[in-house]
């Protein structure tokens, strides 16, 4: 009784262990059955292209045939003419992968012959017919230390019901006499070189293309995106799920994210092919890169202000709110200095993605000499929401900010009430920081897509803690 309670105990502490050393993805791609039945379509094409250059060796032997004797045969110079594969389907299996199987199939070939017994020797050409041919498939799917998907056929078998062999010249007449021996052997060649040729297509084709996977993205000269599988692709009676780390990253300097996705479970949706969940860990990554890259700090000077915004960046136009500003630096050129003194943080739920980022506005006076001289210090804050769509593979956005709110934090100009700031504030964010935002934004970040794949029929949606996107997928064929 001892042993079976240390069994159970033991048993207990390894599952517990195991779910906390659990990785969460940050992002989710998930391959439905009509993606599954579509990429189906263009393996099938490829692998009746392959089929079709089979080359069978040539077969030769001995036959005893009734009232003639020994018999010595040679087929050779098989040549396949066609290999058709009607009906085929695609099937995600729980825990093991995809099946692929085929009926109904059939090929055509032929060959020269040559024939010997006694003294006679004589050739000539036959036909091959081959009928309902089933192949069944099993593909297993993993991933390789670098995070990359891999595949391989873990099962193959191919059977054929039907041979029919017609041959022609003098002597033809004799290889009918004993075609049960050439159909089987030609049967059992041909079974064998089927599977041969899908093991060899699914590594030199499809292995080396899903391997166009990217694991990383480079986003710009800062900044990079971690797309590498933290488990290998799961199958379920539906679909094919990937869990990718899904982390922005400093490219200057990584380091480990504070915090962990939470779990991440896509609805059963499945009227696109595929499905893309981005959960709030993925964009907040994207903020603690930015901000361990220095990529958050941003100018506004006087030559950002637009034409039409009715007021220059001058002291001049500050000490209508802050009188000292006109004693102390009198008609001179400002900037500003806008830096965000921590990563914004952002949230997703049905109603979409908000934040409220906390930004440092240095105000400066330019002197004559171009030094600049410290004015004051405000802290910045507002409502933030962004919208988000996908457009040549890439999730691209604009940013919405409502009405930003003021505090001082330091001034070397002594005291003034900030709320009188507060208009001039908002026209100058919204007119040279926010189009600069939305101008990147617009550029995208890259979705994790493997070579020549374009998306379609774009779907967004927001669940709590996550986005989202459905699309259906197009193959653009090389050349």
């Amino acid at each position: 009784m001892g042993v079976q309670s240390l069994a159970v105990a033991c048993g207990a502490l390894a599952l517990c262990l195991a779910l906390t050393t659990a990785t969460n993805p940050g992002f989710v791609v998930r391959i439905t059955q009509a993606g599954l039945d579509y990429a189906h379509q263009q393996g099938i094409a490829i692998l009746e292209k392959e089929l079709t250059q089979l080359k069978l060796p040539d077969i030769s032997g001995d036959s005893r045939v009734l009232h003639v004797g020994k018999v010595r045969y040679e087929l050779s110079r098989l040549r396949l003419r066609d290999f058709d594969l009607p009906y085929s389907r695609i099937t995600p299996v729980s825990n093991m992968g995809l099946q692929v199987s085929i009926s109904n199939a059939f090929a055509e070939l032929d060959g020269d012959w040559r024939v010997k017994f006694f003294f006679v020797r004589d050739h000539g050409s036959f036909n091959l017919k081959v009928e309902n041919v089933y192949i069944k498939i099993i593909l297993r799917l993993g991933s390789d230390t670098t995070g990359k998907p891999t595949i391989s056929t873990s099962d193959c078998s191919a059977r054929i019901s039907k041979v029919r062999v017609l041959f022609s010249g003098k002597f033809g007449w004799l290889y009918n006499l004993f075609h049960s021996v050439i159909e089987s052997r030609l049967r059992k060649n041909l079974e064998t070189k089927v599977c041969d040729n899908v093991a060899k297509s699914v590594q030199n084709e499809l292995q080396t293309y899903i391997q166009t996977l990217p694991v990383t993205a480079r986003i710009d000269d800062k900044i990079g995106i971690d797309y590498s599988l933290v488990a290998p692709p799961r199958t379920t009676a539906q679909s094919l799920d990937a869990d990718l780390k899904g982390e922005f990253y400093s490219l200057g300097h990584r380091s480990t994210v504070s915090f962990s996705p939470l779990p991440l479970a896509l609805p059963s949706d499945h009227d696109r092919m595929v499905y893309f969940g981005a959960s709030s860990y993925f964009f907040n990554t994207a903020g603690i890169a930015y901000h361990k890259a220095g990529a958050l700090v941003f100018e506004i000077t006087e030559a950002m202000i637009p034409k039409d915004a009715g007021f220059r960046l001058d002291t001049s136009v500050f000490s209508a709110f802050i009188p000292q500003l006109e004693e102390m630096y009198p008609n001179m050129t400002m900037k500003f200095r806008l830096s965000a003194p921590t990563a914004p943080f952002l949230t997703i739920g049905p109603g979409g993605i908000s934040f409220q980022p906390i930004v440092d506005a240095q105000a400066y006076a330019i002197l004559p000499n171009s030094s600049l001289a410290p004015l004051f210090l405000l802290s910045l804050t507002g409502n933030v929401s962004a919208v988000l769509n996908v457009r040549s593979g890439h999730i691209v956005g604009s940013l919405d900010v409502g009405r930003i709110r003021l505090s001082l934090k330091d001034s070397a100009v002594g005291a003034f009430q900030v709320r009188m700031l507060q208009s001039l504030m908002n026209i100058l964010t919204s007119s040279t920081l926010l189009p600069r935002l939305n101008a990147r934004l617009d550029e995208g970040f890259p979705l994790p897509l493997l070579d020549r794949i374009q998306l379609s029929n774009i779907l967004v949606k927001f669940h709590q803690n996550f986005l989202l996107l459905g699309a259906d997928v197009h193959f653009q064929p090389q050349g």
